[in-house]
């Protein structure tokens, strides 16, 4: 019987395939043959099997290097699954007690292991070397490779040390397998292995099944979010967020919409998480959402969508995580969500850590990655050449037609004259200010930033407030693209005009960009693809706000005061006919909901009836009430009359960020009295008048207040604290 026909055999008798996937049988031709093997195949591929048959046809035990205590499991359940004996696999790590580690022992010395996974720090343990130096190694199988180059996504220092404990333990052929690695990376990892001499089989990084799409990060993206689920009938998908404590309330999130979901991160406990993942596993919920640990490894095929809520810290690390969607060839769906906020708060945060760290070469690697990443995500051209391209791969084809930007229509949109205030007010700024900054005060927003650096009185101020913002921004990306600007990363993100851009200001120049479309095509292939928001019902919205109207004549208060606008519309669209149902509409807390809600559930639930309405459940988007991290604290400060600023400084807030904080607990039905604190900071006859303004104006909006008090008399923050107690006293 020849190589080709034993191999063959083997896999059809241990894994029940009939063939092999790509370059899986030459990978295990070169283990076999002693050869040290480098493996590039992307998630899906097929890298499991390339060390775990060997393993089972070499003499002696495998050593798998493995990152995750979860990977481990899950890979050592699968093997198992195949035998009869469990001793088959096994694996070592702090999740076994002391018994269980000798039972494992017994079995490897027995000669009745074929697989040992272990993660580093457990290979380095001096019980664990002895014992492996008194048994035969067949071969070191190092799973998720790329976490031994810094430059890698998932860099872990403990991977480093692998090399000098093989030479401890014993040589033996080594198989590196990573799913992402681009040349610098992959050249790292085979020099620190010491396998510089290892054949290479890499495989083609194009997944032709999965979709990529990214969106802008707006305020509604949890609403998007959800209505993309929801879309997704029941599917398995994953949900990645930065924090743990974005997991939890993401989870919440969904789970009030009838979503089964769960959260999956390092901050829960051991049991909790594993009993969370094998729910997932087992189809037992439909949402994971997690951290980015989740999923390395994880043998589930049938993950139809991955969703990042955050915008994740390298190409690498995205390509990996979405790769997790669709490994059995069916359909899978990666979606982004994209704000150039989140990146800036990433290199931030990462400059913070690198200077307390005092390492200011991880800072460069990780601003390096971070902008690869920003690249991708506000790029029009085609997201998959892009990602074959970071990898080192060229994608022929014009356009995949399986992304967002292959599925629209742009047009090229005469930029020159906005391009030259868009410089200019950098300039006017003395180039200490972000990309944001310069948009609000073009597009003439009065944030409290644009106000107290009075940037509201510059030339430019409000010069293109007829443009949509979106194009400014689009105009500020490709200005930065092309280098007439450039962001200073020791400023967090400042913006800096480059010798092009000052060349430009002295001799503008044509300047084009792309402008999305939209065409009866592009609308009908992008339909397929994306969801569209649903729409207020017109007639029940008039109804309402005739409703609170009279209401407000009732209670002698401004009608914004029982309900704003956006209250009305969303009650005008979901349709509520319980309090539960109202308490989830946006700016309806359960003081609002108790003092005013009945009158509204009644006209809500006689147009329905009236009107044979099936409402929208399946599109409607609950929302978890907003729990401020300090929401008690503060409470519990102002019933003891805690000065806000005081306050702020406790919290490391400032004034402005306290005052949202206080606003929001107020405008969801939490009475308060901040009169003393008025009484400290603004003359008496200043509240009286701004108080009044807001019992007779028709909107309690800042700016229009601001223009009729005047801003040479009061300041935004006086206004806005004269306004939370207004709304406390009338709205509560």
């Amino acid at each position: 019987m020849t190589r080709h026909e034993q191999l063959i055999a083997a896999l059809q008798h241990n894994f029940g395939f009939d063939n092999f996937k790509g370059n899986q049988e030459a990978i295990i031709n070169n283990v076999m043959d002693g050869k040290n093997t480098f493996v590039l195949m992307p998630t899906g591929g097929g890298k499991s099997l390339c060390y775990q048959l060997p393993a089972l046809l070499m003499d002696g035990v495998a050593i798998v290097i493995s990152p995750l205590i979860a990977l481990m499991k899950n890979q050592v359940d699968a093997m198992r699954s195949y035998y009869d004996e469990d001793s088959i696999a096994h694996f070592i790590n702090s999740s076994l007690s002391r018994p269980e580690i000798h039972a494992v022992h017994d079995d490897i010395i027995a000669g009745k292991t074929k697989l040992l996974y272990m993660a580093p720090e457990g290979l380095q343990k001096s019980e664990n070397v002895e014992l492996l130096q008194g048994v035969k190694v067949s071969f070191y199988a190092i799973d998720e490779a790329h976490c031994i180059s810094e430059w890698g996504h998932d860099f872990r220092p403990e991977y480093r040390n692998i090399r000098p404990l093989i030479e401890k333990i014993g040589a033996a052929p080594i198989i590196a397998l990573t799913a992402t690695a681009t040349p610098k990376v992959q050249q790292d990892i085979q020099k620190n292995l010491v396998i510089t001499d290892a054949t290479i089989f890499k495989s083609s990084f194009n997944r032709p099944n999965l979709y990529y799409e990214v969106r802008p990060k707006t305020e509604d993206v949890n609403k998007d979010l959800v209505r993309f689920i929801k879309q997704m009938d029941g599917k398995s998908g994953i949900v990645y967020c930065m924090a743990r404590k974005e997991v939890e309330s993401m989870a919440q999130i969904l789970q009030v919409n009838n979503i089964s979901a769960l959260p999956y991160h390092a901050g829960m406990d051991t049991e909790e998480r594993s009993k969370n993942q094998d729910a997932f596993l087992m189809e037992k919920c439909q949402v994971i959402v997690a951290t980015i640990a989740f999923g390395m490894g994880i043998d589930k095929p049938d993950v139809r969508f991955v969703i990042h809520y955050d915008v994740p810290k390298s190409l690498e690390g995205y390509y990996q995580e979405t790769g997790r969607a669709g490994r059995d060839g069916g359909e899978g769906r990666c979606l982004c969500f994209y704000s150039p906020k989140d990146i800036e708060r990433l290199r931030s945060f990462q400059q913070d850590k690198s200077r307390q760290e005092n390492n200011m070469q991880e800072a460069e690697i990780s601003n390096q990655l971070l902008a690869e990443t920003q690249q991708y995500m506000e790029a029009s051209t085609c997201r998959r050449r892009l990602l074959l391209h970071y990898f080192g791969e060229r994608y022929t084809e014009e356009n995949c037609g399986c992304c967002d930007n292959c599925n629209k229509v742009f047009r090229q949109y005469d930029a020159t004259e906005l391009l030259g205030l868009m410089i200019e007010t950098v300039q006017d700024c003395n180039e200490r200010f972000k990309p944001e900054h310069i948009i609000d005060i073009l597009h003439g927003n009065d944030t409290p930033d644009v106000l107290s650096f009075e940037h509201n009185k510059l030339e430019n101020f409000g010069i293109a407030s007829d443009e949509e913002e979106s194009l400014l921004q689009a105009i500020m990306k490709e200005a930065l693209l092309h280098g007439f600007l450039q962001k200073d990363a020791n400023t967090y993100g400042s913006v800096h005009i480059t010798p092009q851009g000052k060349k430009f200001l002295r001799k503008p120049s044509k300047f084009e960009i792309p402008i999305e479309v939209t065409s009866e095509d592009a609308e009908e292939n992008m339909q397929q693809h994306m969801i569209g928001s649903s729409a207020a019902d017109d007639e029940l919205f008039s109804i309402l706000k005739d409703l609170r109207k009279k209401m407000a004549k009732i209670h002698e208060v401004p009608p914004y005061v029982i309900f704003q606008d956006p209250s009305l519309e969303a009650m005008a669209t979901f349709y509520p006919i319980t309090v539960e149902e109202l308490q989830n509409i946006p700016g309806v807390g359960a003081g609002k909901a108790k003092r005013y809600g009945a009158e509204f559930l009644k006209v809500i639930k006689e147009y329905v009836e009236e009107n044979e309405i099936i409402r929208p459940e399946d599109l409607r988007v609950k929302t978890v009430a907003h729990k401020s991290a300090h929401k008690v604290a503060i409470i519990e400060a102002i019933d003891r009359r805690v000065a806000l600023d005081d306050l702020a400084i406790r919290f490391g807030m400032s004034i402005e960020e306290l005052i949202k904080e206080v606003e929001a607990i107020v405008y969801s039905g939490t009475k308060l009295n901040i009169r003393y604190f008025l009484e400290e900071v603004i003359d008496p006859d200043a509240v009286e008048e701004i108080y009044d303004y807001f019992k007779h104006a028709e909107s309690d909006n800042i700016k229009k207040a601001m223009e009729e008090l005047g801003e040479d008399y009061y300041t935004e923050v006086e206004v806005r604290l004269v306004r939370i107690q207004f709304h406390s006293d009338l709205g509560n």
